[in-house]
């Protein structure tokens, strides 16, 4: 009989403990059910989040950096693909209309393609009955303003990546400077006191750089589509120089 109230007082114990440990599952199950689970947040959620942190002075400036970065990058894109043109296939179709029809006939061939390319033939072979000098002068001439058509609006991109993460730097200083002025007026250092302004000076600095990166991409690709597109420009040019003075003889 001694031994019984042991072994049920044991198993009582058991049992009680058994119970509370499910109470306690069951509770905490329903609390993370309850509760929004941080890791269900998208990307896109986060990042507006973080956004509203930063405060609505420096990061709108930085957004309408980046706003009108990408509305100026998609413009010369556009721009520079629509100027894209097949310089082979030109050159042979404004080569054979010289041989079947003369300059009027290679006229009309430039005339009905766009591209800078085509503009530059269509100039030269317009000063192709005076001399060939004259053609010359005209293809560098009409090259150096259809350089400048390329290049237009691309210095506003370089000024937005360079403003961007300088406003950004410019907020990181303000928000420091906003927490030693709270250190000083208080007296005691207080990471609580100050989290909110230094977190509003380092997401400053980092919505700067993430702008200045996604613009400094698209300045590069235009760059190099401009560069490509003016190797065509010049070649073109020489090209056409050689196909007058064939036509001449």
């Amino acid at each position: 009989m001694k031994k019984l109230f042991p072994s049920l007082a044991v198993a009582g114990a058991f049992v009680a403990g058994t119970n509370m440990v499910s109470a306690k599952v069951a509770a905490v199950a329903l609390l993370v059910q309850d509760a929004p689970a941080e890791a269900d947040k998208g990307f896109t959620q986060v990042l507006k989040e973080q956004f509203i942190q930063g405060g609505a002075g420096f990061m709108g400036i930085v957004l309408l950096c980046l706003i009108l970065g990408l509305a100026v990058a998609i413009e010369r894109i556009i721009y520079l693909n629509m100027a894209s043109t097949n310089t082979g296939k030109l050159k042979q179709q404004v080569e054979d209309a010289l041989a079947s029809g003369g300059v009027e006939a290679a006229k009309e061939v430039c005339r009905n393609t766009k591209g800078p390319v085509a503009s530059i033939y269509y100039q030269g072979l317009d000063r192709a009955g005076e001399s060939i000098e004259s053609a010359e002068k005209a293809v560098v001439a009409y090259g150096g303003v259809q350089m400048g058509q390329l290049e237009k609006n691309v210095s506003w991109l370089s000024l937005f990546i360079a403003i961007a993460p300088m406003l950004g730097f410019m907020g990181t200083v303000i928000g420091m400077i906003a927490a030693f002025q709270k250190i000083s007026a208080v007296g005691n250092l207080s990471a609580s006191l100050i989290a909110g302004d230094i977190q509003v000076a380092l997401l400053t600095t980092v919505f700067g750089l993430i702008t200045a990166i996604i613009l400094q991409i698209f300045y590069n690709y235009i760059i190099a589509k401009i560069d490509s597109i003016v190797n065509d420009m010049e070649d073109s040019s020489i090209t056409l120089i050689d196909m007058l003075v064939d036509h001449k003889k």
